[in-house]
């Protein structure tokens, strides 16, 4: 399971999902992308209600639905772009509804995908260590890779990059 986190189709983050996929489909793995934009996912309202519901949300979204698939898949792959030093709202977001029924996402392998207009991947480790925060609450995630897309301002400089490659990669070695 990807969940792409860019607010633009086809944005740089976008894009390395799609070579991420490109690599897992081709060594037979059954890959789903969740363009996040295009789901209806309200932020958590910290009311508890699904903590005295058995998991349920008292909110009427899609969250449901991505929730249930990040419980089945084995992989999750986890894409944003960096604007101010850490992971957009789109991804945060999604993070924060995890909470009706994280315990139930055990023991999966995790890859997390960054883009930044900046050329320097420490500016990045603020967005890493957001990921890492999330899945140290987890049960038994295993941290597979990480992909830092720097130098990309404009939509498509991504492409010019070795995250392309990488990407690529390390869906291949899913």
């Amino acid at each position: 399971m990807v969940l792409s986190g860019s607010p633009r189709r086809g944005g740089n983050s976008d894009i390395l999902c799609d070579q991420f996929i490109l690599g897992a489909d081709e060594s037979g793995n059954q890959t789903e992308k969740i363009f996040l934009r295009d789901k209806d996912i309200n932020y958590c309202l910290a009311c508890d209600t699904c903590q005295e519901n058995g998991g349920i949300c008292d909110q009427d979204d899609d969250m449901a639905e991505v929730l249930d698939k990040m419980i089945a898949s084995d992989v999750i792959v986890m894409a944003t772009p960096v604007y101010f030093y850490t992971m957009n709202a789109q991804m945060k977001t999604v993070i924060d509804r995890t909470y009706s029924r994280y315990a139930e996402i055990r023991d999966k392998d995790f890859y997390f995908i960054t883009t930044a207009a900046v050329k320097n991947k420490q500016a990045l480790e603020k967005t890493i260590e957001g990921f890492r925060g999330f899945t140290s609450v987890l049960n038994g995630p295993k941290e597979k890779g990480i992909i830092y897309g720097t130098g990309a301002w404009n939509i498509g400089d991504i492409k010019e990059t070795k995250a392309m490659t990488e990407a690529y990669d390390m869906g291949k070695a899913v």
